[in-house]
Formats: structure tokens, sequence, C-alpha cells
């Protein structure tokens, strides 16, 4: 074969490799929707170390393919975080997007996310009135549960294994703070304790006193669910105003990231969560050690929740052999995913979308001079619809502010 000709056919086969490489050399574009700015921002930072830390972990690539990750502020503002979304969408061509952080940010964006046909992965929101649940939308994957999981749970036990009767509720006039009571209040009453008050402090709200006064003096405890800074102050202002009864709250009530500024005020707040940290895994203790020493924090839901988003991320990147150009084949493998390692512990998604997973019971103690929040229950598959017919949950009205109907109001 003569020089020429032997040149030629290389030069040829090497076009072949550029072109293949060009091909599959195409980055995985992440878009991730943070809060930086606004009540909401602790959350969105303890979002972003959760994720960071996966990606360094794995050196930004998941399954052979490269990870770019575009930040987008939605300030925690609904209308900003559609804005934020579309420009993932359609400027920075993303090929999936990783939040938002908060509820009602959520279901600003679930009807943009099935009209573009971009896969969401929620690893903090926690929508019980969305798509996923509703109309069933291909592309919203659930890691964390709905506001109302974890809350039945603990319904349940504050009803059954610690016999409460009657109980005070006081939660954020927002979309999470309404579902995660309508959780609670759904089970303490079906097992036979009465919600006897109802309080609804605006999101903003500039001081807590007026409703801390409110609280009845004969119930059994206090329901109480907050988000960002509020349980620092709504805590605080309980203490303050002397009232001791037992305060039962969502997994951002003493969530670790605001549990480090409190003092006393916390002390035996028990709470429910889709994570706890002192979870006794190989995983979850290799997980904490890193957040620790990348960050110098204890990590609380928001970090665990996008680790584990990242963690779905790769798995369904593996289904796919890392061929997420295929986007048929890259959504039903994110629907696919069986997670059975991380920090939080194993997790499926249902036939809505929402994930079936453990959730556990916490109990803030002081050890060795610190608070903490110590496991004191597990409840294993715990699905959205908890103990109830997923036909007749359905088929009843969503939970929100009035729902279920308080009927024993005093």
């Amino acid at each position: 074969m003569s020089f020429s000709i032997r040149f030629l056919l290389s030069l040829i086969a090497l076009c072949a490799l550029s072109s293949g490489a060009l091909a599959q050399g195409e980055n995985l574009r992440v878009g991730f929707l943070t809060v930086r700015t606004g009540p909401l921002a602790a959350g969105g930072r303890q979002m972003e170390e959760g994720i960071n830390l996966l990606l360094k972990e794995r050196n930004w690539v998941f399954a052979g393919r490269k990870v770019d990750i575009i930040f987008a502020d939605t300030a925690g503002q609904p209308a900003l975080a559609r804005t934020k979304t579309q420009e993932l969408v359609e400027r920075d061509k993303v090929h999936v997007i990783i939040g938002p952080l908060a509820t009602f940010e959520a279901l600003a964006i679930d009807g943009y996310m099935l009209e573009s046909k971009t896969p969401l992965i929620t690893p903090t929101s926690a929508a019980q009135m969305d798509l996923a649940q509703q109309k069933k939308s291909d592309y919203v994957i659930h890691v964390y549960g709905t506001a109302a999981q974890p809350m039945h749970v603990l319904g349940e036990y504050a009803a059954k294994n610690l016999g409460l009767k009657r109980i005070a509720m006081i939660a954020d006039d927002f979309t999470y703070g309404h579902e995660g009571a309508a959780g609670f209040h759904h089970v303490f009453e079906d097992d036979g304790g009465k919600v006897v008050q109802k309080l609804w402090p605006p999101l903003n709200v500039a001081d807590y006193g007026s409703y801390v006064g409110q609280i009845k003096p004969n119930v059994d405890g206090v329901y109480a669910g907050f988000a960002g800074s509020n349980p620092l102050r709504f805590l605080r202002t309980y203490k303050e105003y002397g009232l001791a009864k037992p305060v039962f709250g969502n997994p951002t009530l003493v969530d670790e990231g605001i549990l480090k500024n409190m003092g006393d005020e916390a002390l035996g707040v028990y709470s429910a969560s889709w994570y706890t940290v002192d979870r006794d895994t190989p995983d979850n203790k290799r997980f904490v050690q890193a957040i620790q020493a990348e960050y110098k924090v204890t990590p609380g839901f928001y970090t665990a929740g996008t680790y584990t988003a990242g963690l779905w991320l790769e798995e369904a990147m593996k289904g796919v052999k890392g061929k997420f150009e295929d986007k048929a084949a890259f959504v039903k493998a994110l629907h696919s995913v069986r997670l059975t390692h991380g920090p939080m512990g194993p997790i499926r998604l249902d036939e809505y979308g929402k994930p079936i997973l453990n959730i556990y019971i916490r109990k803030v103690e002081r050890k060795n001079g610190q608070l903490v929040n110590t496991t004191i229950g597990e409840v294993k598959d715990v699905s959205q619809f908890f103990r109830y017919d997923p036909k007749q949950f359905l088929a009843g009205p969503l939970y929100g502010r009035d729902v279920p109907a308080a009927k024993n109001l005093e």
C-alpha cells in the first residue's frame, strides 16, 4: 500500500474518531435551582453543599460523562423560580434540573416542566398538590417525600405512642405549612385525638408574640410547622412566654441547619423527617464526616436531599450507560431508580412519582454540650398515602389550609 493511500486511510480514521468523540463529548448540563437571597437562603446554602460534595467525590463525572452544573437563585419566590427555570432550559439548554427548595416554587414550575419536557428532580420541595400526584407528570421525580408524609408518622406517634388527646396547631401560612399540618391533623384525629386550635402566622411575620399568646393552655401538646429562620424565632418566643407543653414539628423545625443556632428552647422538641443525621449505617457516617470535613457543619435534610438527588441522577445515568441524549430512555431510567445506598436509606418511587422511604422520629437532646436530634423511632417503607387506601386518598380533597376540616375547634 502506497504512502498516500495509507495517509488517506489514517486521515479518514482520525476524522471518524474525532466525530465520535464529539458526539459522545457533550457534557451533561444540570440546572440547579437554589436560594441565595431572602429568608430561605440558609437552606439553599445547605442544598449547594450537598450537591457540590457529591460532584467533587465523583470528579464531576457521572457514568463516564462530564457534568456541568449551573446554579440559579430563585430567592424563594415562585415567579422568579419560573423565570430562572425558563432561563436554564431555553438559554442554558440544561438536560435536567435539580430543585427547587420550596413547595410553592415547585408548584410554580410544574406545568413548565411538563411543557418543556425537561426532567425535574426535586430534592427538598415537598409539594403534595402537584402534577406528580394528581396529573402524573413523567418529568417530575421526587427524591424526598411530601410535606405530609413524615407528619402522618408523627401524628400517629403523638396519638398512639404518647397518648396525647388535644393538640393546638400553629404553622407558616403557605403551602408547605398547610400540607404538613394537614398530614398530622388527619392521622392524629383518626387515631382518637382532637385538633382544637389552628393558627396561621404569615411567612414573614415580624413577631410571634401575638400568636403564641393565643395558644390554648389546656392542650396536651403543640404542633409547630415552620421553615427558614422562623423555627428559631417561634421556639424562642414559645419559651419566653413560659409555655411548656411538648412541641411536635415538621422536618424544618429543628433541622441541623437551624438547630445549631438554638438553645434550651429546642430541648425536647419532637420531629419526624425523611433523614436523620445519626442513622447508623456506613454510608451515612461517611456522608456526615465528609460534610463536616468539607464545610465544618453537621448536615441536615437539605444537604442530604440534594446529595441524594445527585445519587439518583447518577444511577439513572448508569441505567442509560451515560447516553442521556436518548431523552425517553433517560426519563424512564430516572423513574426506574431504586436507590439502596446513600445517607437517607432505601428509596423507590410509587406509580405517581413520589418516594417510598423510611421516616425517622427524633427528639432534641443535649449531648456533649451540643443540641442534637436523637432518633427515637423509625417507620420503614412509608408512602405518600401512609396507611390509607391510595384510590380513596386520591379521590378525596387535596390537603390544604382547610383540609382536613377542623371539626373540633374550640
